[in-house]
């Protein structure tokens, strides 16, 4: 089979090398699927980069998701039948025409239901789901922030946030995305690059702070965030890609702990105040039975229609490193897409 392996950190011009290698075979509770789409997440870029700590070493196939059919069942595995069309949860080795993962992480699609959408479904939705809906419980008529808001998560967000009847605020970083967030029903789209964003939510809601926030970039953006946390308020982090660009040193993470801020729990009891994070690769070690309720539930959600991912690219696997190229460059819309 062909799979795509990083060989090297860095530029991703460089970095990727498409190869022939053996097909996988699935062990027990696993299933083999033959992979259709695979999705890019932001945690790519930056294992590409070295700064994932968490990714296998090099030479090494990174990938969170796959949308296929089940080609063969592992033992102990009656809930699939081989030949049914799936959508999974990979930890890691996505990037290839096949690939093996947990039962638990697959949910099954309809025929009909588009690869390239379902590929958003269990990283994307799933985090989405885990952070709304679970870590900070958004109910109707909330108001709910939420960073990077024309990302594939960010999306997710808006929809689940709107699903649930919230007022939904968005940050981007250029107009071209300002017109998708208005396109997905954020109630006030905001542009950071130009607007001082905490300043601007406080004069909309005459200031009145936030009652839910999701957070992807963390650094200074996270200190700001509780500032503008109202009492009863929860602060959901999900990723730190302002460490990207930083020089890989001691003083480069000492200066990222450092724009997070610290957190002293008398402060978080006085304002009745909840700051959390959301790491869907720990849970599919630990708590594999959460990852697959998210994904079950955002695949139902998306066949009965209540929610729709948007894919802003779909391309070859020897396109990879124009998308991620893309992707580290923040010009990419919802969700980018490999079809093999």
């Amino acid at each position: 089979m062909k799979a795509i392996y990083l060989t090297k950190y860095g530029k991703s011009s460089d970095a990727f090398e498409i190869r022939e290698c053996s097909k996988p075979e699935p062990g027990p509770n696993s299933v083999l699927i033959k992979v259709e789409t695979f999705g890019l997440n932001f945690a790519d870029v930056m294992a590409r980069n070295g700064l994932y700590r968490a990714a296998p070493p090099l030479p090494c196939i990174l990938g969170y998701e796959v949308v296929g059919v089940i080609e063969r069942r592992g033992e102990g595995v009656e809930q699939f039948e081989n030949g049914q069309k799936v959508v999974a949860f990979t930890r890691f080795g996505g990037y290839a025409e096949y690939a093996v993962t947990d039962y638990r992480a697959v949910a099954p699609l309809p025929e009909d239901y588009d690869i390239c959408e379902a590929a958003a479904l269990p990283t994307q939705y799933g985090t989405a789901y885990h952070c709304a809906c679970d870590l900070a419980n958004i109910r109707q008529g909330e108001h709910v922030l939420i960073h990077a808001a024309a990302g594939g998560v960010g999306i997710a967000l808006t929809q689940l946030a709107k699903l649930k009847g919230c007022i939904v605020y968005g940050t981007v970083s250029s107009d071209e995305k300002m017109q998708l967030l208005e396109k997905q029903g954020v109630d006030y789209p905001i542009n950071y690059s130009e607007t001082d964003y905490a300043k601007a939510i406080l004069k909309i809601r005459g200031n009145k702070k936030m009652d839910a926030i999701f957070n992807p970039i963390g650094g200074k953006f996270f200190k700001t965030d509780r500032k503008i946390l109202g009492y009863g308020g929860r602060l959901i982090g999900f990723g730190a890609s302002d460490r990207l660009g930083r020089r890989k040193n001691i003083f480069s993470k000492y200066k990222l702990l450092l724009d997070f801020g610290f957190i002293h729990p008398v402060g978080l009891l006085v304002s009745s105040t909840t700051v959390g994070g959301a790491n869907m690769l720990k849970l599919a070690d630990h708590k594999p039975e959460i990852l697959r309720r998210c994904l079950e539930n955002v695949t139902d959600l998306a066949i009965k229609g209540k929610i729709k991912p948007y894919v802003g690219g779909r391309f070859g696997p020897e396109e990879l490193s124009k998308a991620h190229e893309l992707l580290e460059n923040r010009k990419s819309l919802g969700k980018l897409v490999i079809r093999w």
